[in-house]
């Protein structure tokens, strides 16, 4: 997985967003907002956008950088407001993965009924306003995989990224806003049946994202710190 790195000047700050061009022939299930569900995709973008982001046509502006960057054809496209030039990268066995780690709110997957929305409380830091970040998770298997396998893996890299989480010291299985992408190739022959933990190739996943999950929220941890200590 070839993930180049692109920077802009947006709203008064400049931003990273990195862009991974397998081409044609591949297969992808993501949450993205653009390009989510059950596809084929040529690329995948990962945009950073200020922690201030206000836009109500997030679509549309992930066309616009789309286009700002040569992206043509069908694609998956995710925003963050985490650090994307800190893309965590990992490989397990043919499997890459590429992570984007911001743990400003984690939140638990099952509230209590009528529990406060964290993602509308901005958290102060020294003056400045921080809105809650994102995980984002782009995952490359070199094997093609059947649909109900595509949907095995969401369901590893998921439960990878909160197991990494739980280590790191973190109380939550995510964010409320993570995204996910899993792209396989549609090459001829049977498609693998299974991406489950157990699995060769959902082993396979799980390992990678966990790895790059880990080490995201350790540096996520550390760059909160020297904030701090400032």
């Amino acid at each position: 997985m070839i993930v180049d790195l692109h920077w802009r000047e947006e709203d008064g700050a400049r931003l990273a967003a990195t862009v991974w061009r397998p081409g044609d022939g591949y297969r992808t299930i993501s949450s993205a907002m653009l390009g989510g569900g059950l596809t084929s995709a040529r690329w995948v973008l990962n945009a950073q956008v200020a922690g201030a982001y206000s836009r109500m046509d997030p679509v549309e502006h992930l066309h616009e950088l789309a286009a700002a960057y040569g992206l043509e054809g069908p694609g998956v496209g995710m925003l963050t407001a985490a650090s994307v030039e800190r893309t965590q990268r990992a490989e397990d066995g043919g499997v890459e993965v590429s992570a984007t780690v911001g743990l400003r709110v984690p939140t638990w997957a099952a509230a209590p009924v009528g529990a406060d929305d964290p993602e509308l409380a901005p958290i102060r830091l020294d003056g400045a306003v921080l809105r809650p970040g994102t995980i984002n998770i782009v995952v490359s298997v070199p094997v093609p995989l059947s649909d109900a396998a595509l949907v095995n893996a969401v369901m590893t890299v998921t439960e990878a990224k909160s197991q990494a989480m739980l280590e790191a010291g973190y109380a939550g299985t995510g964010t409320a806003s993570d995204a996910v992408c899993v792209a396989a190739p549609e090459t001829p022959g049977e498609p693998e049946p299974f991406a489950g933990p157990r699995s060769e190739w959902g082993a396979r996943i799980a390992r990678a994202v966990h790895r790059a999950v880990l080490a995201g929220a350790h540096d996520y941890t550390r760059l909160l710190a020297a904030r701090r200590g400032r």
